[in-house]
């Protein structure tokens, strides 16, 4: 009964047997190996358009970087209040950015409207050299409650976006689970939208430690490589993090993963759902699936070893009773169901 999160599972057989493969004998170092190029080759045929990808082994160093080639240290990036780049980041933004100023908007389930930026802009008129200037988008697909933006939201915020001169940043830690969720192409749901810089989740959906920047405006990336090296995320043994992907995107295993997460969420949100006195507070598009329980009802389930946490936000609509609950790839049927018998039992006196 591990709900906790999905960077809990581990990492998949297939990446395992990647890294062992990638471990035999020597090769060149800082990502000059043919292993290296030959995946960051395939991200192209991926996104079905030549694009830049750079490989680093974390989410929020993905996220750092790529913002901050994005917006000068004197700018402001716009983000949801909930977004991992406003919450959960340690303002690791901010640190890689030189100081670039977060604007958390609200919005509802987790997804921001072209309607609430202009109206959070108007709070901040442009007045030079008082007031930070916009320059940056930054969205999170699948989104921090679990919600999906279609191709067509994403259309309409990253026109607005652009129309104002601002850059588009995609957080995609989970855009794995989001492809896999709506059947739409990578393409669909990043460059063809309108979106500039996709970080490309692999370490929540199985990997070890691999996540990709790709830049689909190849002229945003030009000094990258400088600012990564600085970072202290070139790793010297690239072709690790390279393996990673190269099973991560052969036969789909990379979607036939996040199916698997999805599907187990799918079937725990039914079932809380059908559960008198349990709410569900948003809709379960991905693996996440947000709850509240009846008073008492989850000190008791973890009394019993379920594992998952309160999920507190901006204003805390749910008045601290929320929580979140993230199954993985390795989630089963039968931790479901011994889950979902769990609660019944917690409810009665």
């Amino acid at each position: 009964m591990n709900f906790g999160s999905d960077n809990w599972a581990g990492a998949a057989p297939e990446i395992i047997d990647a890294i062992a493969r990638a471990n035999e004998g020597p090769a060149p170092a800082y990502g000059g190996d043919e292993l290296t190029a030959r995946v960051e080759a395939r991200i192209s045929d991926i996104f079905e358009t030549d694009c830049a990808a750079y490989f680093v082994a974390t989410g929020g160093a993905a996220n750092g970087l790529a913002l901050s080639v994005m917006t000068p240290p004197y700018g402001m990036i716009l983000c949801h209040e909930q977004s991992h780049v406003q919450m959960d980041e340690c303002a690791g933004p901010e640190f890689f950015t030189g100081g670039a100023k977060l604007l958390p908007i609200a919005g509802e389930a987790g997804k921001l409207t072209p309607q609430g930026i202009a109206k959070a802009l108007a709070g901040f008129p442009h007045r030079p050299p008082h007031g930070a200037p916009e320059r940056v988008l930054s969205l999170t697909q699948a989104t921090e409650c679990g919600t999906i933006y279609s191709a067509d939201e994403l259309k309409a915020l990253c026109d607005f976006a652009h129309a104002a001169d601002l850059k588009v940043h995609m957080d995609g830690a989970r855009f794995a689970n989001t492809v896999a969720a709506s059947g739409a192409s990578p393409a669909a749901l990043s460059w063809r939208t309108g979106v500039d810089v996709l970080c490309f989740g692999g370490t929540k959906n199985g990997c070890l430690a691999a996540e990709a920047v790709v830049f689909f405006d190849k002229a945003m990336a030009k000094d990258f490589e400088f600012r990564r090296k600085r970072a202290g995320h070139l790793w010297s043994k690239m072709r690790f993090i390279a393996a990673q992907f190269d099973a991560y995107l052969a036969d789909d295993l990379w979607l036939r993963l996040a199916g698997d997460a999805n599907a187990m969420a799918t079937q725990l949100s039914n079932g809380l759902t059908a559960t008198d006195g349990v709410e569900v507070s948003y809709p379960t598009e991905i693996n996440q699936v947000f709850a509240c329980f009846p008073d008492g009802v989850a000190e008791k389930l973890k009394d019993q070893g379920a594992m998952f946490f309160p999920w507190v936000t901006p204003g805390d609509p749910a008045n601290g009773r929320m929580h979140r609950l993230v199954t993985s790839f390795r989630t089963t049927p039968r931790d479901v169901d011994l889950f979902l018998s769990a609660v019944d039992k917690a409810k009665s006196p």
